[in-house]
């Protein structure tokens, strides 16, 4: 199923051009058209799903395979010397484009912007971490 509006489901159609570095039968990997470092990658499920509250436990699952074997391959190749693996999940979260995608960004040592995912931390009581963790507690 694809989203006419959706510009990734319009890359993969090839109505708009990607540099692609890697594609099966249920995803596309492109470079992103602005990377926040040199090898900067999407990973693109060929179904449109809008986050990971619509994407499928198996898709999901394939895609974080992919997302480990072109890590390793990105390392190797690109001699990075570390990689952020992000993925967002609504505007507030930072999401841009509403397909599920993840982003395989390289790091290496001294790049201009290493601090790009630097948040501050927030402190909460005890007793708020108790009650945050007894809300999200659920059974195997």
């Amino acid at each position: 199923m694809r989203d006419e509006n959706c510009i990734f489901c319009k890359i993969m159609e090839g109505a708009i051009p990607s540099r692609t570095i890697y594609e099966d039968e249920d995803f596309k990997v492109i470079l992103d058209a602005s990377p926040a470092s040199r090898g900067h990658a999407l990973i693109l499920p060929k179904e449109h799903c809008a986050n990971i509250y619509e994407i499928s436990e198996e898709l999901l699952a394939k895609a974080a395979k992919l997302a480990k074997k072109l890590s390793a391959h990105m390392k190797e190749v690109l001699q990075c010397d570390g990689l952020n693996l992000l993925q967002n999940n609504g505007e507030v979260a930072g999401q841009t484009v509403f397909h599920f995608h993840m982003h395989l960004i390289p790091r290496y040592v001294g790049m201009k912007n290493n601090d790009l995912l630097n948040w501050t931390h927030e402190e909460f009581t005890a007793e708020e971490q108790d009650e945050i963790c007894s809300k999200l507690q659920i059974k195997a």
